[in-house]
């Protein structure tokens, strides 16, 4: 059966060039990967463009229409040649668990937490849903495939619950192998819709990939990332930005649930106390709470904007062989929303 491409942001991508683990090919397998290589072709063809539109509170904005869209690729204009704001669209979710030392005060609720997060996905009835399929990576010292994609959510649940946080951060290798190095679904990039959400708090201490190198890959690849940060309350972490960087320049967001355990304590900064000035002492019952309806709130957003997205595609009216990188711009004819889309693509094969 000869083998089917797939047409995405200027490339010619054939759908097994992504799907072989680093070190693991045979001698066929590699010949065949540098056959793909080499059938890359720079053609331009339709650029997809998944959309979310938020509300002032974080809700989705679940009823707009092609017309509500603007959409520009380096401030000019395109026309809109399909639209879509089907929720039933199929998904693949890769999971990506930091489990550096960072996270070892907390990693009891996240680790509920995520496992919250891939029932909510993958089996938001109770039992799996056919449209969604899941990976899991688990990124300390080094990035590992630790379940491969898979429709079934209780093997990434079992693993979940037997991994322990200890040792570095990969965090860039971990996004790269998400890309790269699993099987894919059939249909993959388009069809269904890739999502990488992180949990961790972005930091990266012995990636051989750099941020740069990731974020190009996941644009490539039509990726959208999301991150859901375990940086606790009163703290920074030098690994914020990553998180931002990833997320924003793909189209996803990053949501901070330990950043305002105290937003509903009347009172807070006015009880000074001989441990620090923490309104929720950490041990007590209401302050496990309130880490957790952080975590829910937290899951909930992310849930929402994995299962409901606008899809835009177009074919841009300008064919500049020169730039590598174009801009695109999605806005809305709402006051009040905020309109998430990648910030660009590559047209032509490096």
């Amino acid at each position: 059966m000869p083998s089917r491409r797939i047409f995405l942001l200027g490339l010619t991508v054939p759908p097994f060039a992504f799907g072989q683990q680093a070190g693991a090919q045979s001698a066929a397998a590699a010949q065949k990967t540098a056959q793909s290589q080499a059938a890359f072709q720079a053609t331009a063809n339709e650029v997809i463009v998944p959309v979310s539109v938020t509300d002032e509170k974080g809700r989705f904005v679940s009823d707009l229409d092609q017309k509500d869209f603007v959409l520009l690729d380096e401030g000019k204009p395109q026309s809109i040649s399909f639209f879509t704001r089907e929720r039933s669209q199929p998904v693949v979710i890769g999971f990506l668990v930091d489990l550096s030392n960072s996270n070892r005060l907390h990693w009891d609720k996240f680790m509920e937490a995520i496992q919250d997060l891939v029932q909510a996905t993958m089996e938001p009835e109770g039992k799996p849903d056919k449209r969604f399929s899941g990976y899991l990576i688990g990124y300390s010292t080094e990035a590992e495939l630790m379940v491969n994609t898979t429709g079934d959510p209780e093997k990434i649940l079992q693993k979940i619950r037997s991994v322990k946080p200890g040792g570095g951060a990969a965090l860039f290798d971990a996004v790269h192998m998400a890309c790269t190095s699993r099987t894919l679904v059939k249909g993959e990039p388009y069809e269904p819709r890739r999502v990488i959400v992180i949990v961790g708090d972005g930091h990266d201490t012995g990636s051989k990939k750099n941020l740069e190198e990731v974020v190009e890959v996941a644009q490539r690849n039509l990726v959208s990332i999301y991150g859901i940060s375990t940086v606790a309350f009163g703290f920074r972490n030098a690994g914020e930005p990553n998180l931002k960087r990833l997320a924003e320049s793909t189209g996803g967001r990053v949501v901070y649930p330990l950043e305002n355990v105290y937003s509903d304590v009347s009172g807070y900064l006015s009880t000074p106390s001989d441990e620090g000035n923490y309104a929720l002492k950490v041990g007590t019952g209401g302050y496990a709470a309130a880490i957790m309806r952080g975590i829910v709130n937290a899951i909930t957003a992310t849930v929402g904007e994995i299962t409901t997205q606008y899809i835009l595609r177009y074919t841009p009216t300008e064919q500049d062989v020169a730039r590598k990188f174009r801009r695109i711009e999605v806005r809305v004819n709402l006051g009040n929303v905020k309109v998430r889309a990648r910030e660009g693509y590559y047209p032509f094969a490096p």
